[in-house]
């Protein structure tokens, strides 16, 4: 009875529970004296987040399937790897805007600890396809080591963890009211070292969709103009619904960018990497 952790209906359940308390924990970490007793919960290296872009639809950058690659390549490294058949946060509140039956996918030992009923175990060959079809569905990729899956999953050791999430901008527990946020929350969802966002002023006509769309609000108007701020966590989104796509994403090679995010997962968890 101790070899898996909680059924998928048990996990439901207490998500649902909990949803409220931790939204109004994300609201009020940023809050004076509040933020002190909140903040400890988002501290590293207990909570980490990647962003990686591997949205399809991201236009005109030529290099659009890099992300996937990158991605494709980590899974290709990784022993054992478990993925959910149903987004929790995404079949928790019913989403009509991506499909919730693309799930999370777990990395390291301690996922062989999730129930079977969440999904199953996966080779490297399914994981790629898994990751393929996140990024038609238009989703980001957040790679985290956040303590919450282990206390949900039970997947424990914390240290053999990490999962993959499949983020939208409605409906995901780690996208969703972070546009004022304390700092550790801040700390906790970082960009992918050499990812970078610009502005191609030449087209931009000032509009203002991407500061309105930037679920950090790491963009702000200017003069009529938008200006990506140091909280950007290139993840893409921006540039994915500018109109006049006049947001730009770059990208180093891929060697540098799989370096890059091994060495950050490493730091906080041994998946066999």
């Amino acid at each position: 009875m101790f070899r898996y952790g909680p059924s998928k209906l048990f996990v439901k359940i207490a998500v649902a529970l909990s949803w409220p308390i931790m939204i109004v924990a994300k609201r009020l970490s940023a809050y004076p004296i509040v933020k002190h007793i909140i903040n400890p919960f988002f501290k590293y290296p207990y909570n980490e987040v990647t962003a990686v872009p591997i949205n399809v639809a991201i236009a005109p950058v030529k290099s659009v399937t890099l992300p996937v690659q990158v991605l494709s390549q980590l899974v290709a490294n990784v022993q054992h790897i478990f993925i959910l058949d149903e987004c929790i946060c995404r079949g928790l509140l019913h989403c009509s805007n991506h499909p919730s039956t693309i799930g999370c996918m777990a990395l390291g030992k301690a996922a062989l600890k999730i129930h079977p009923s969440h999904g199953h175990i996966a080779t490297q060959e399914e994981a790629i396809v898994h990751i393929q079809n996140a990024a038609q569905a238009g989703l980001v990729a957040s790679v985290a080591h956040v303590w919450i899956d282990p206390v949900a999953f039970w997947s424990v050791p914390f240290n053999k963890l990490m999962f993959i999430c499949f983020c939208d901008d409605c409906c995901c527990l780690y996208r969703t009211h972070m546009k004022k946020r304390g700092e550790n929350l801040n700390k906790a969802y970082k960009k992918l070292p050499g990812v970078e966002v610009s502005i191609n002023y030449d087209e931009c006509n000032g509009c203002g969709v991407c500061a309105d769309r930037c679920f950090v609000a790491a963009i702000q108007m200017k003069d009529g103009l938008p200006v990506i701020g140091q909280d950007c966590k290139g993840c893409g989104r921006c540039v994915q619904v500018c109109p006049q796509h006049a947001v730009e994403i770059h990208f180093e090679d891929k060697d540098t960018l799989v370096a890059n995010l091994v060495e950050r997962i490493n730091k906080v968890a041994d998946i066999g990497l």
